[in-house]
């Protein structure tokens, strides 16, 4: 690589722009920190936009006595739901009962104790249900007679990643994507990076404190930093799943047990889908180019139709994605395998802090305890604040998160429609939903449909895609269509390829 023409110099240098790196990075950023953040592709590229888009407490994790995890979970969860009630909301989740599986009396007791292990406002208590008069019941086999209801939150996993990094940039940080860490060496008390940047030449960063928030090549990075070992605890677990047509009409989700112990979900998706996952298996290879394979096709469509009345087939998946938990290895079977994380340090001369395991429901918390170590190092005594503070676009009655925000969402989408009445009313609920209160960002100074530009794909205006090149890092017709949205699920090919083809015609200076 050439000699870098460019140079930056930073209190802490995270590598990694998943959901903890990002949060980490919004964190620090908000205490005074001076941050760089380097990611080696996009924003949320990989395992943080190929989650299953919960923000739970984890029930099942009460099975393996996680009562700690499942604790801090339930309130974060409630913390998350305020902050970003355009891109999280309360979802029911019917979980169907019958003879063979676990026992109800103990179903009941592990609902009962997700209901109290903390504090819940925003989220009605578990109940038994009669499948045979409940809306749930009709898609169901005739035997589901009874079953059990409790409440969690969806996320839209992959836009929390890039929200953290636009409320981090907002505060000072410098959000670097396409950027590779090719070299990470100790020089005295700091680091010195050397950065692949192909756009602008490479860049030389040097930091005081580095984060390895790599995610599945925590290992790697690692392992160019320092000769130590030090990530033998970190095990990759595949999750996948498939989309396929909607399956039912009502708006509540599924959990579904099955014989082996695991659960899957089958939750309500992009208004014409039903999302089905996950699997958990245990993975060896290449985490950039992680793939479902058919035996997971074939599983998860086996266990949605021994429940649905439909039959699910591998014919009927419309889309599928996979991504790699890096899991903390406690010598679990994959399924049972914790979500809860580690934070350790090198501070054999310079710092380096390195993230094992963690879920996106506790990655704020995680956040706040990693810049916690970072501070102390650093002598930086800012407090905590992110569990007070709204994301970018959360701020619908304020700027404190609150609970009129998730429970007045509605009433809010209905005012906003009303104010761009010039515009398709599903349009403006997809953009409350991606964008909260920068939908007024977007739509600024216009007036008109003709004031939107060019349709470049259904649904898909100049106006928006210029947004999203100019405040959230989004290059190419993937990153557009399948992060920061998707609406690849609702274009043909060739609307995908005419933009990609317009994103080419129309170059711009990114950051």
């Amino acid at each position: 690589m050439a000699e870098p023409q460019h140079t930056l110099d930073c209190d802490v240098l995270i590598v990694g722009g998943g959901i903890n790196g990002a949060g980490i990075a919004r964190d620090a950023a908000g205490r005074g920190l001076s941050v760089v953040l380097c990611e080696k592709d996009d924003l949320a590229a990989h395992t943080s936009s190929a989650s299953t888009k919960l923000i739970h407490g984890g029930l099942r994790y009460l099975e393996y006595y996680e009562f700690n995890l499942v604790r801090k979970a339930l309130i974060e969860r409630e913390v998350l739901l305020r902050a970003a009630p355009h891109i999280m909301w309360p979802l029911r989740f019917v979980m169907p009962h019958s003879k063979g599986q676990r026992p109800a009396l103990l179903i009941r007791a592990g609902l009962w104790l997700y209901d109290t292990l903390a504090r819940r406002e925003l989220l009605p208590r578990s109940a038994a249900i009669n499948l045979r008069c409940h809306s749930a019941g009709k898609p169901l086999k005739p035997e589901f007679r009874c079953g059990f209801a409790y409440s969690d939150g969806w996320v839209d996993d992959a836009r929390l990643v890039v929200l953290n990094a636009m409320d981090a940039c907002e505060k000072g940080a410098t959000i670097l994507t396409q950027a590779r860490v090719d070299t990470l060496t100790r020089k005295g008390a700091g680091w010195e990076a050397i950065i692949d940047k192909p756009t602008c030449g490479g860049i030389r960063v040097n930091a005081r404190y580095v984060v390895n928030a790599a995610g599945p090549w925590t290992a790697q990075m690692l392992h160019v930093a320092t000769p130590k070992e030090g990530a033998g605890h970190l095990r990759l677990v595949k999750g996948s799943h498939i989309v396929v047509k909607r399956m039912f009409d009502h708006d509540n989700a599924y959990i579904f047990q099955n014989r082996d112990g695991r659960i899957v979900f089958a939750i309500p998706y992009e208004r014409d889908f039903t999302l089905i996952g996950t699997t958990d298996i245990d993975y060896q290879g290449n985490a950039d180019n992680v793939a479902i394979d058919a035996n997971e096709i074939a599983y998860l469509c086996q266990l949605a139709s021994e429940y649905f009345v439909n039959p699910v087939t591998p014919a009927d998946v419309v889309w599928t994605y996979s991504g790699v938990r890096p899991l903390l290895d406690d010598g679990a079977d994959a399924k049972a395998v914790t979500r809860d994380y580690r934070l350790e340090v090198d501070d054999d001369g310079a710092p380096i802090l390195s993230i094992f395991g963690g879920k996106i429901t506790t990655y704020r918390k995680l956040a706040e305890d990693a810049v916690e170590l970072i501070a102390k190092a650093l002598d930086n005594r800012h407090g905590n604040w992110t569990a007070n503070a709204c994301l970018p676009g959360g701020d619908l009655f304020g700027a404190e998160p609150q609970n009129k925000s998730v429970l007045g969402f509605d009433e809010w989408v209905r005012k906003v429609q009303n104010h761009y009445a010039w515009l398709p009313p599903l349009l403006v609920v997809r953009y409350t939903r991606a964008y909260g209160t920068r939908i007024h960002t977007l739509l600024r100074e216009r007036a008109t449909i003709a004031d939107m530009g060019e349709e470049i794909a259904p649904g898909l205006y100049e106006v928006e895609v210029e947004y999203l090149r100019k405040y959230e890092w989004a290059r190419t017709a993937h990153d557009i269509l399948w992060r920061r949205s998707k609406l690849g699920l609702h274009v043909s090919p060739e609307a995908a390829a005419a933009l990609q083809d317009w994103l080419t015609a129309h170059p711009m200076q990114f950051r």
